[in-house]
């Protein structure tokens, strides 16, 4: 594979017309972090966009951060911190999971990153602004800006959110960023069953407390934290007098579910790290790793269903919404997808993504949500407008027709 490291923006859209004329499929990576995402690589090229960092513009009283696509997000999130603001969308680590370093702002967008402040604040689609990039016969564009209220017709920089680079090469981002709280707390539930755990996530969710966390670890995992039973948290952030108040009511609404333990600053930022970056299940690095996206009510059933076939382990994040499933590479052939997808199915409503398994299973096995007809449709005619050559991340999302 040839490997093409342009300096700027305009050498990237050099390299993709070139792909484009030759007719050579192209993948993009930034830092690489999310490199075992999706499929194997098969492509002929590789842009390398490691070159293209750095914060272009940052307006702290304007709320506004630009950056270049393989800025690491390290470094923005270091930034902010300075000054007092955050990413509100609390953007994943896949380091845990693959051991391959912290990612770059293009890449939060590009796989549509979120962590436990999704319940709360949305994921990354939902604080981009604008954005430039190159589209699949090697124009460069741009969409968006940097003020909130600036889109008429298609809003192209969030249609990009989630795309993994199959629709365009984006070499600049304009994000919306955020006040830091100025403290956080945790409202520990132990020992709850994952049913039990949900219910009281959902109450919590639905309590005026304003909630911005809401996962369950069962035992394993909490045991992985440092936990001696299941764990069900609830975090509250913001100024100290109106976090303790919230966290009052908060305790007495849930007392019938369990009594309430309160997590101090340090650790409720040591716990909602590992629970966004799924620690307690990604240490065990031969286990096959499923993100599963469901109603809330839905997740225990699903991980249920699939454990009493497969066994393995399981978190929850977004109340319950979200599941996170470590089973062992022996437990079926297809890593368990077929199970796992036809729990989900039975739900009526949500999908399920294979995160981490090897590369053969990856490359025989769909690992994201084969989409319904309408919507494979929409997809197709979306790439032939953005990509009619099929050069860009040719595989990645599925195999290669």
């Amino acid at each position: 594979m040839t490997t093409l490291t342009p300096a700027d923006a305009a050498e990237a859209a050099e390299a993709v017309a070139q792909a484009a004329a030759d007719r050579a499929s192209l993948s993009i990576v930034g830092l690489g972090s999310k490199a075992a995402l999706g499929r194997p690589w098969n492509a002929e090229r590789r842009l390398d966009l490691s070159r293209l960092s750095g914060v272009t513009t940052y307006e702290p009283a304007e709320l506004v951060l630009c950056a270049r696509a393989a800025t690491p997000l390290a470094e923005i999130e270091a930034l902010l911190a300075a000054n007092e603001q955050e990413l509100a969308f609390e953007p994943m680590s896949f380091d845990a999971l693959y051991g391959a370093g912290r990612g770059s702002i293009g890449g939060a967008l590009m796989a549509n990153l979120s962590g436990p402040r999704r319940v709360k604040a949305g994921a990354a689609r939902d604080h981009i602004l604008g954005l430039k990039a190159i589209d699949g016969r090697g124009a460069a564009y741009k969409a968006g800006g940097t003020v909130v209220k600036n889109v008429t017709g298609y809003d192209l920089a969030r249609g990009l959110a989630g795309s993994y680079g199959a629709l365009a090469v984006v070499t600049e981002v304009n994000f919306k960023v955020l006040p830091r709280a100025q403290t956080a707390t945790t409202l520990m539930l132990p020992g709850l069953a994952p049913k039990a755990a949900v219910a009281a996530l959902c109450a919590a969710m639905g309590a005026p407390v304003d909630v911005s966390g809401a996962a369950h670890l069962p035992a394993y995992a909490a045991k992985a934290l440092g936990f001696p039973a299941p764990a069900t948290l609830l975090r509250l952030e913001g100024f100290s007098p109106s976090v303790d108040e919230r966290f009052d009511r908060l305790r007495a609404q849930l007392a019938d579910f369990a009594a309430g333990e309160r997590l101090d600053a340090q650790e409720t930022e040591r716990v909602w790290r590992a629970v966004r970056d799924v620690v307690p299940l990604a240490q065990a690095r031969e286990k096959i790793i499923w993100r599963v996206s469901v109603a809330p009510t839905s997740g225990p059933a699903v991980a249920a269903a699939v454990q009493r076939t497969l066994g393995g382990e399981a978190m929850f994040d977004w109340s319950g919404g979200l599941v996170w499933l470590a089973l062992d590479p022996d437990a079926a052939p297809d890593g368990g997808a077929e199970l796992v997808r036809g729990a989900v199915a039975v739900q009526e409503g949500g999908h399920a993504t294979l995160i981490r398994a090897s590369d053969e299973l990856r490359a025989r096995a769909p690992v994201f949500q084969p989409p319904p007809p309408a919507l494979e449709a929409l997809s197709r005619r979306l790439k032939a407008q953005f990509d009619p050559w099929s050069i860009l991340e040719r595989g990645r999302l599925r195999a290669a027709s």
